[in-house]
C-alpha cells in the first residue's frame, strides 16, 4: 500500500513542550493541579475573560461536569444539534436526560436557531449549541430564547477556541462552555485533554468539588478549611500536570499557530473557489459577524457517491481526507429515543456530502499544494 504523503492530522510540538515536561517531572508534582495546570487556568481566564477555567481530562469530561452542575435528572430534556460528536449528547444522557435533536443550518452547519422555539417544552433544562468548525452560532438569538425561558446554555466549543461572535469570544456566552485539547484541535495537551469554562460565578466552587471527586480538596489546599472531605458527587477529572505542561507550551505559540492555520484556510479557499463554483461544491461559510477559529476546512460535494469517490481518489494519491459526523438521530441510540429518517433532513444531507481536507499545525506549503493540485484534477464524471 502506498505510504501517505499528506496526513489529515499530525500533532507536533512547536515550542517548549519537552522542556516544560522535564520541568514538571523534576518538580515532583505531576498529578493534577500542578504549576503548569495553574498556568493554563490563568492563561484561559485572562485571555478569554471567563470567571474560571478548569482543565479536564477531555472535552467529554468537561461536558459531563456541566451536566452535573446543572443537576440534570431523568425526565429533563436537553436541546442538541443533530450534527455533532456523540460526547455532546452522552454527557447529558448519562444523567438520564432525553436528547432533543434540532437540525442545523445549511450554511454554517450550526444549530438552526429558527427551530429552537419549537423544540422547547416545560422539561427543557439546557441548550447546547456547538460552534461547528470554529464558526460561531447565532448566539444573540439563542441566548434571548434561553433567557426568556430561564434555560441554561452550555456551549460545546471544542472547535472554537479564540473564535468570536460579534467581537466576543466563543465560550463566553453561556453559563458554561467546554473546550477540547485533543490531538486534532488547534492546541493539544499531548493527545487528550479539555477544559470547562465557567462564566456563572455561582457554579465555580461546586465545579472544583465535582472535578475533585466530590471533595472540597481545592479549598483545603488554599487554606480555607483545615481538612477536606466528601461533600458532593463527582469524579476524577484532573489531567496530569505533564499534559498541562505540553498544553501551556502550545498556548505560548498561540499567535504562530493561529496565523499558520489562517494561511492554510485562506489558501484552500482562494485556490479552490473557481473549482467549487464550477462543480457545485460548497465551501465553508463564515458570516460577517463571526471571526472563525480556523479549526478545519471542509467541502460539501454534490452527493454521497461523489464524496466517497473523492476520498478514495485522494487516498490513492497519498492524501488522507475524512468525512465527519453521522446524524445522531439515525444512530441506534437515537432511534431508541424515537427518532426516524427525515426528522433532521439538513443533517442527513450534509453528513453524506461533507469531506474534511488535511489541516494541521505541521502542514507545509508544498503538502498543501499537492492536495490542491490533486483536487483540481479530480473528475466528476
Amino acid at each position: 500500500m502506498q505510504k501517505l504523503r499528506v496526513d489529515f492530522n499530525r500533532p507536533v510540538p512547536l515550542g517548549n513542550e519537552y522542556e516544560y515536561i522535564r520541568q514538571a517531572i523534576e518538580s515532583g508534582h505531576i498529578s493534577g493541579d500542578g504549576d503548569f495546570t495553574k498556568k493554563c487556568h490563568t492563561f484561559l481566564e485572562s485571555e478569554l475573560g471567563v470567571n474560571k477555567a478548569l482543565l479536564t481530562t477531555s472535552c467529554t469530561h468537561a461536558l459531563e461536569m456541566s451536566a452535573i452542575l446543572l443537576d440534570i435528572v431523568p425526565g429533563d430534556e436537553v436541546i442538541i444539534p443533530d450534527f455533532t460528536f456523540v460526547s455532546t449528547v452522552n454527557a447529558f444522557v448519562l444523567r438520564g436526560a432525553k436528547p432533543v435533536f434540532v437540525d442545523v443550518r445549511p450554511d454554517t452547519l450550526n444549530l438552526d436557531e429558527s427551530k429552537l422555539e419549537a423544540a422547547l417544552t416545560p422539561r427543557t433544562k439546557a441548550i447546547v449549541p456547538v460552534h461547528y468548525a470554529g464558526v460561531g452560532c447565532e448566539m444573540d438569538a439563542i441566548m434571548a430564547i434561553a433567557n426568556q425561558h430561564n434555560i441554561a446554555v452550555v456551549e460545546d466549543n471544542a472547535h472554537g477556541l479564540f473564535g468570536k461572535y460579534k467581537g466576543k469570544f466563543l465560550g463566553t456566552f453561556g453559563s458554561m462552555a467546554s473546550q477540547s485539547f485533543h490531538e486534532t484541535k488547534n492546541f493539544t495537551s499531548g493527545g487528550e485533554g479539555g477544559a470547562l469554562l465557567i462564566n456563572d460565578p455561582v457554579l465555580a466552587e461546586r465545579a472544583e468539588i465535582i472535578r475533585e471527586k466530590g471533595t472540597n480538596r481545592s479549598r483545603f489546599f488554599r487554606g480555607q478549611v483545615d481538612k477536606y472531605t466528601w461533600v458532593d458527587i463527582g469524579s476524577s477529572y484532573l489531567p496530569s500536570d505533564i499534559l498541562a505542561a505540553f498544553l501551556f507550551a502550545q498556548f505560548e505559540q498561540r499567535e504562530k499557530i493561529q496565523s499558520h492555520r489562517k494561511n492554510i484556510w485562506q489558501m484552500y479557499q482562494s485556490a479552490l473557489k473557481e473549482w467549487t463554483e464550477k462543480n457545485g461544491v460548497q465551501m465553508p461559510h463564515v458570516p460577517a459577524d463571526c471571526e472563525q477559529a480556523y479549526h478545519m476546512f471542509y467541502m460539501l460535494l454534490p452527493d454521497l457517491d461523489l464524496r466517497q469517490k473523492f476520498i478514495m481518489y485522494l487516498r490513492e494519491r497519498g492524501i488522507y481526507s475524512v468525512f465527519h459526523y453521522l446524524p445522531l438521530h439515525l444512530s441506534a441510540m437515537g432511534q431508541g429515543f424515537g427518532y426516524t429518517a427525515g426528522d433532521c433532513p439538513i443533517t442527513e444531507n450534509i453528513s453524506d456530502r461533507l469531506v474534511r481536507l488535511p489541516f494541521h499545525n505541521a502542514l507545509t506549503g508544498s503538502e498543501q499544494e499537492q492536495v490542491i493540485d490533486a483536487i483540481l484534477d479530480f473528475s466528476f464524471t
